[in-house]
């Protein structure tokens, strides 16, 4: 018996290779102009097999990534259109349609719908409970069928959605699982990033479709639906909320919290009902020190457990206060912190929206972090929660900014009037996006608009944000139009550096400045760079690219000692036509030595 095994396995083994690159041979990167070290790593077998979710972990789940065929229709086609039709081809979930890895890199129009479709089995042992089917996200428009049955649609492009898809289900055997997503990219009046139907300049190619992980789920009738975690580090406490499917009073549940797989405290309440953790001999969250506890929440019915999840969080506290020169600063646990960091587009030359492995989309923060920076200002783009898990997990804090859309004002105009459709799209968005990274600690700060892209009503939607997360900072218009609201007074300043004058109320910070550019050869998104790529000021070496950051540095160590409290450089990475990145858009070339870019970040940020 035991050879027979032995026989088996060692054919598998055999065959395996050849079983991949047949499913391979299906699916290769489209041609583009760059690729980066990870494109290479990426097949349909392997694709963002990571578990989606780090904040709320189920043990039994299946990832849908991978091969699905697709299909590109007028957007007025229906279901019944659509299966009438045969597939166009294999895209490779979950990159965009217009990117290399899908294996496509076609646009999509406004003018069309852009059709998945694959099948899946259901394991065995999952029967008698509920299938959920989530998604990461698809912009924007998505809707979805099982076995044909339309069981839901969802609006908005960075946000997760899930369906109950139990009632569509068959007994046994192979369901069909069918999505159609419709996405006006920066023609309609969605919140949007700066993916655009004309790139050029500072907005960069577009997105659509399915961009990030989708996976099953089995769950109870009544499960933990989601988790709301508030550290209070003056208290000791972590205030935590368990929202069930059914919060009636047959069901309980028990929250158990971990430091270094120790236990150190249990509390037990009602799901639906706030309830208080005891941190004692706490240990805090930084940047320097991220340290994080581990959270298991278990739900009870009638004293009998039937279903639990896995979290963490991390114990760290983000407000205002006065130095003690009585200049309104930034205070993370309490102490000011001069908090400096890169913009962070996001983008990536293979997969667009979406980096092409997890251990991509964890580098660029690795290199943030050695570069001596403790921040981050995610520029209009919403990332995958795995991004923010890094963030965490590493130690960097994050500005975050909403995605914006509508028009644009210059900085002496007035606000925009959005039409209803639009300002109930922004606000909608902007509370998905809140609640969904709420539990963050790394994210300390809300930006909801960019220099006058889509500002509207600016003051109502500043008390919104602090209204729906009280917690963390709001800094209500970075760069552009001021309307003396939110937390922070932000200038923009290209070379700069630069501040505003210091309030009493409000913080001076310099949201952007920079944009110091080296051109690397063979490393260009465009091979004509005739076309004049976007840029700020160029440097012809990499000696004077370090003597420029020198002396903004030592601009910069006086502008805090004068009342700045944080500042943003442009940029992580160059993006596109863009070439002012401290990396190439490749990821292969620093343009940095980064053992001397880290100590020049680093006396900014350390020197009183």
């Amino acid at each position: 018996m035991r050879k027979t095994i032995k026989t088996l396995v060692a054919a598998c083994c055999l065959l395996l290779p050849h079983l991949l690159m047949a499913q391979n041979g299906a699916w290769r990167p489209a041609d583009g102009p760059l690729t980066t070290p990870w494109t290479d790593k990426v097949t349909p077998v392997n694709v963002h097999a990571e578990y989606p979710r780090p904040q709320m972990q189920r043990e039994k789940w299946e990832n849908l990534n991978g091969l699905w065929d697709y299909k590109i229709l007028p957007a007025i086609a229906d279901y019944d259109a659509a299966g009438a039709k045969t597939a166009d081809g294999g895209i490779l979930v979950p990159f965009p349609v217009e990117s290399d890895l899908s294996g496509v890199k076609k646009t999509l129009t406004p003018e069309e719908r852009l059709w998945y479709q694959r099948t899946f089995v259901v394991p065995a042992s999952w029967r008698g409970q509920r299938v959920l089917l989530h998604f990461g996200a698809a912009d924007w428009k998505a809707d979805v069928w099982v076995n044909g049955k339309k069981i839901g649609g969802h609006q908005g492009g960075y946000d997760a959605f899930s369906f109950d898809i139990t009632p569509a289900l068959k007994e046994t055997g192979k369901q069909q699982l069918t999505v159609a997503v419709w996405d006006p990219s920066d023609s309609g009046f969605q919140p949007v990033g700066k993916q655009s139907l004309n790139p050029r300049g500072i907005w960069y190619t577009a997105n659509s479709g399915i961009w990030q992980t989708v996976w099953l789920e089995p769950v109870p009738e009544n499960a933990i639906e989601r988790l709301k975690m508030t550290p209070d580090i003056d208290r000791k406490t972590l205030q935590l909320r368990v929202n069930a499917s059914d919060n009636s009073s047959d069901y309980t549940i028990t929250a158990t919290a971990f430091a270094g797989g120790r236990k150190i405290t249990e509390t037990k309440g009602a799901p639906g009902k706030e309830i208080t953790l005891a941190v004692n001999d706490m240990q805090l969250w930084s940047p320097e020190h991220p340290f994080l506890y581990d959270l298991t929440v278990t739900l009870f019915k009638n004293g009998k457990k039937i279903d639990e999840v896995k979290s963490y969080f991390g114990m760290r506290k983000i407000s205002m206060g006065k130095d003690e020169a009585g200049i309104t600063r930034l205070l993370l646990n309490n102490k000011p912190v001069f908090q400096f960091g890169p913009l962070d587009q996001g983008f990536w030359p293979d997969g667009i929206y979406t980096a092409p492995t997890d251990e991509a989309l964890k580098f660029d923060i690795e290199k943030t972090k050695a570069w001596g920076f403790n921040m981050i200002r995610k520029h209009v783009k919403v990332e995958p929660q795995r991004w923010y898990y890094w963030c965490d997990k590493l130690g960097m804090l994050v500005w975050q900014d909403m995605p914006s859309g509508d028009a644009h004002i210059r900085k002496d105009e007035p606000d925009i009037n959005r039409v209803a459709q639009s300002a109930h799209n922004y606000r909608q968005e902007l509370k998905q996006m809140m609640d969904e990274h709420y539990n963050h600690p790394s994210i300390v700060t809300w930006v909801p608009f960019n220099e006058g892209w889509g500002q509207f009503q600016t003051a109502e939607i500043a008390r919104l944000v602090k209204q729906l997360d009280p917690t963390r900072l709001v800094d209500a218009t970075t760069g552009w139009a001021d309307r003396g609201v939110g937390d922070m007074h932000d200038m923009h300043k290209y070379p700069g550096p630069a501040m505003f004058p210091v309030e009493a109320g409000r913080a001076s910070v310099l949201g952007e400045f920079g944009g110091q550019a080296l051109v690397v050869k063979d490393h260009l998104w465009l091979t004509d760079f005739a076309k004049a790529p976007r840029h700020y000021k160029t440097s012809t070496s990499s000696d004077a690219l370090h003597q420029k950051y020198r002396l903004m540095m030592d601009t910069l160590r006086i502008l805090k000692k004068q009342g700045l409290s944080a500042a943003v450089y442009t940029q992580t990475t160059d993006v596109e036509v863009e070439v002012n990145g401290i990396m190439t858009y490749d990821r292969k070339v620093m343009k940095f030595d980064e053992t001397t870019l880290r100590k020049m970040n680093q006396d900014v940020i350390r020197e009183q």
